[in-house]
């Protein structure tokens, strides 16, 4: 019976140390949670290398990172539960959040309100992925050239957004950070589009089409590199040494996030890496432009007017082959190969270390 008690406990145990029900179950309240939305296992292995790296630096053993996500997204994450598991990820947990929720009610209390309040209670920030297109019924638009392949997710982390900074789709709506404003929210490429139009933004569909006004990729291509957002190469030639993305330069505005908060010179024009069709056109609700395009019609960067720690990008600081020299690759079939880490050059990585030492910092 003793044996019987002690392998119910320890089993008791396993399972809670690995629930997808994180915050509901008896957690160590003494700890900091970081939240990661649609924790992928690529998700979760872009935070372990950015934290390996100490480019995300943060005091592994006072805070943790919790996967929140919503039960009826498309990806499996028991995957993602099962890849936590078998690494032994002590500092990884997941939180499944469940409920009704469509085009209509997301900018209102719903059936996931009580849910992300207790996620936002019980942790000091988040990060919102990228991912593909947004559904543009979302933001009142009909969908010319968006390409949706899971509108669920995009539901979750458009509501999550709305609860946590308001929206001027609903101005009545008392936003969470009004309770903590230091709380600490940002997004890469889909994370910033979905920070706009949650809080009441909208977005252009196609780049290339609409802003540019040319419709194939064979027209694209004739565009000046620096004004393409992703390689278009790949939809005419067939070489396995095409990147699919760009690494182009962007500037900053007057705003001060960059030069004061980020610490980079107002001259300084990085390389980021960029692959994305669509982009922010009208701003929502306390958004103020950080970073624009080289030629200056594509918004790069976002901050919030009120809440210092609300920032986003639409490039991606996170993937690892910027800050190593790993594979060879090229844009152009006529190109010579080369890392990301060569193509952006020193400037480029010190940008982007000092980056992360801002996001650090704040966490920390």
């Amino acid at each position: 019976m003793k044996r019987t008690i002690t392998l119910l406990v320890t089993l008791l145990f396993i399972f809670s140390g690995f629930s997808q029900d994180f915050f509901n179950t008896d957690f160590d309240n003494r700890k900091e949670y970081i939240i990661l939305t649609n924790p992928t296992i690529w998700n979760i292995k872009t935070i372990q290398y950015l934290s390996n790296a100490l480019l995300l630096d943060v005091p592994t053993k006072k805070m943790k990172f919790v996967g929140v996500y919503y039960d009826e997204q498309n990806y499996d994450f028991g995957e993602t539960k099962k890849y936590i598991e078998d690494n032994n990820l002590k500092n990884f947990f997941l939180h499944e959040i469940k409920g009704e929720l469509n085009e209509d009610n997301l900018f209102r209390n719903n059936e996931v309100s009580v849910q992300l309040k207790k996620v936002f209670d019980n942790s000091i920030g988040v990060f919102f992925f990228g991912g593909p297109d947004i559904p543009p019924g979302v933001y009142e638009e009909e969908n010319t050239t968006s390409v949706v392949t899971d509108p669920e997710r995009h539901y979750f982390e458009t509501t999550f957004l709305f609860h946590l900074l308001g929206s001027s789709r609903n101005e009545n709506f008392i936003a969470y950070l009004e309770d903590n404003a230091n709380y600490m929210v940002t997004g890469f490429c889909l994370g910033m589009q979905t920070m706009n139009i949650a809080t009441g933004g909208t977005l252009i569909q196609d780049i290339p089409s609409e802003v540019y006004g040319v419709e194939t990729p064979e027209a694209t291509v004739k565009l000046e590199r620096e004004n393409l957002h992703r390689n278009y190469w790949q939809k005419i030639v067939k070489d396995t040494l095409l990147m699919g993305i760009n690494l182009h330069t962007i500037k900053f505005t007057d705003h001060p996030f960059f030069t004061k908060g980020v610490n980079v010179s107002k001259n300084q024009n990085p390389r980021v890496y960029s692959s994305h069709h669509q982009a922010v056109d009208e701003l929502g609700k306390g958004m103020v432009v950080t970073a624009v395009s080289s030629d200056g019609k594509i918004i790069e960067g976002l901050a919030h007017n009120k809440y210092q720690n609300v920032f986003a990008v639409q490039f991606h600081p996170e993937v690892s082959a910027l800050y190593e020299d790993m594979y060879l690759l090229k844009f152009n079939p006529e190109d010579t190969p080369m890392s990301y880490y060569d193509i952006i050059g020193k400037q480029g990585v010190k940008f982007h270390e000092k980056y992360w030492e801002f996001i650090s910092e704040i966490l920390r």
